[in-house]
């Protein structure tokens, strides 16, 4: 696995221990003003993804707070 991956703009960065890839974006915020990722962003999180599983390797999109997108690795 590459230590970053480019996908529509946005460098996904391996995590040293290589549990995942992450990237932050800008903060966005839903209709109940809960955070949520930026759409680019979260596109390009499934992009990366699809990458990885065509690749063999088990993974999944996951976001948490200030903009933070991962891809986890199983």
């Amino acid at each position: 696995m590459n230590k970053k991956e480019t996908i529509n703009g946005y460098t996904f960065k391996l995590t040293d221990d290589g549990e995942f890839y992450e990237c932050r974006g800008e903060v966005c915020y839903d209709d109940e003003h809960d955070e949520m990722p930026e759409p680019g962003l979260w596109k390009a999180a499934y992009k990366l993804k699809e990458q990885l599983m065509e690749d063999g390797i088990k993974c999944n999109v996951g976001h948490s707070e200030k903009g933070w997108v991962e891809v986890v690795i199983y």
